[in-house]
């Protein structure tokens, strides 16, 4: 069993893949910020594919009188996983052309930072949990 194999982190390696690739993103259009004609781009907000963790967790019925799932959610690791970018509706364009807003990029790639900040602390705090775990009861 692999750490990809508990929901928790399949996700959080999913979210930690989408913002790396929303950091490059936002930073191709601070790059092209002088460029005439470019039009920012931006990736879909993260969503877990089907409402599920990886098609791991299921719904058991475990008394006649409990509520049937739908089923398990199959799909591949969120880790695998790439996102297209689309472009950003625009705020203001320049007279070239140019609808990169520099401080809007900049706030972009600060939530992205403290986004990706929150998920390594949630992965460090599960894993710091499992290790707990798995301690021989009365050793340190």
């Amino acid at each position: 069993m692999t750490l990809d194999d508990i929901p928790l982190f399949s996700a959080l390696k999913g979210r930690l893949s989408y913002l790396t690739q929303r950091e490059a993103v936002i930073s191709q259009n601070v790059a092209n910020s002088d460029t005439p004609g470019f039009r920012p781009h931006d990736l879909a907000p993260f969503t877990i594919p089907d409402g599920g963790l990886g098609g791991q967790l299921q719904m058991a019925q475990t008394n006649s009188a409990d509520l049937v799932g739908s089923g398990g959610v199959k799909g591949g690791p969120h880790g695998s996983r790439t996102w297209t970018p689309t472009v950003s509706p625009d705020s203001e364009t320049r007279l070239d052309g140019n609808q990169v807003v520099l401080e809007e990029e900049m706030m972009k790639l600060t939530d992205a930072r403290m986004n990706y900040s929150t998920a390594i602390g949630l992965y460090e705090k599960s894993l710091s949990l499992i290790q707990l775990a798995l301690k021989a009861p009365g050793k340190p």
